[in-house]
């Protein structure tokens, strides 16, 4: 029995876990709040992001405890499509886990990543490599060998607690912890961004397939 016998891009997906995402915008993602319909504030959108999975599953097979993270590369607004990505899995995921992954990570699986089967053009493929996702104080450092090396903190508010969006209707999460980039490198594909000082986010994910 294959990968594709063993997983049906119909199964029930669930994920729970955190997601940080480092961008190019100057200052807060606009997109966020627009919903994808005003243009980042550089006129472009160039970001990586990292997901420490907590539980999930697709169909029997068990995603807790993986780590994976991508890449987009999007040309204007983001609702316009035509966005760039790739895929990074843990090297320790499993076969199964890593194309589940790729499934739900380009919308085939539908549910909260659906939209991705439409707005993303081009997938650059996905990498199975070591993947770093530990939180120390306030701060989340990522490290995806030879691609990120990241370090993001939520920006402070006046009680000195988290500055948060909160009931959003972004497809991410509803409730993000606004984020600066103490350290934002990525190489890969040509590309060699840098993006420290720049908006960052941390949010709790829950995503998946079925309705709720």
């Amino acid at each position: 029995m294959d990968l594709n016998e063993q997983l049906r891009v119909s199964d029930p997906w669930a994920i729970k876990g955190e997601l940080t995402l480092s961008c190019n915008c100057e200052v807060f993602c606009p997109c966020v709040l627009s919903l994808g319909q005003s243009a980042p504030t550089e006129g472009y959108c160039l970001t990586w992001a990292a997901v420490r999975i907590d539980e999930g599953h697709f169909g029997e097979t068990s995603l807790s405890g993986v780590k994976f993270g991508f890449m987009a590369e999007i040309p204007g607004k983001l609702g316009r499509g035509n966005w760039t990505v790739a895929l990074f899995v843990d090297d320790k995921a499993s076969a199964q886990a890593a194309k589940a992954l790729t499934w739900i990570m380009t919308g085939r699986a539908g549910g909260s990543t659906g939209l991705l089967k439409i707005l993303a053009g081009s997938f650059l493929g996905v990498r199975q490599v070591p993947i770093v996702y530990d939180t120390q104080g306030d701060t989340r450092i990522i490290k995806i060998e030879k691609i990120v090396d990241g370090a993001i903190t939520p920006v402070r508010g006046k009680d000195k607690g988290p500055v948060v969006i909160s009931n959003s209707q972004y497809w991410i999460a509803p409730d993000i912890l606004v984020s600066r980039a103490d350290k934002s490198r990525f190489r890969l594909f040509g590309r060699n961004w840098n993006f420290e000082g720049r908006s960052a986010e941390i949010c709790q994910l829950d995503w998946g397939n079925q309705q709720r």
